[in-house]
């Protein structure tokens, strides 16, 4: 079922209320390195990569609660 224009309008602006975007550059081959790693888990690329984030962060400061 294609989306009406008005559905795509409403969309977009939806996004650009609730989601920052970014791009983000990998080596040659590293994306379907990272597709094949979180598939058996059943995580979408975003949520992994939101969660790698969170996590480093949390270990990150951490390290420096710690120091």
């Amino acid at each position: 079922m294609a989306l009406t224009t008005a559905r795509k309008k409403a969309n977009a602006k939806y996004e650009a209320k609730a989601y920052d975007k970014t791009l983000i550059r990998l080596p040659k081959g590293r994306l379907d390195e990272i597709r094949a790693h979180i598939e058996p888990a059943g995580e979408s690329l975003n949520g992994f990569i939101n969660r790698a984030i969170l996590e480093t962060m949390e270990r990150d400061n951490a390290k420096s609660d710690g120091e």
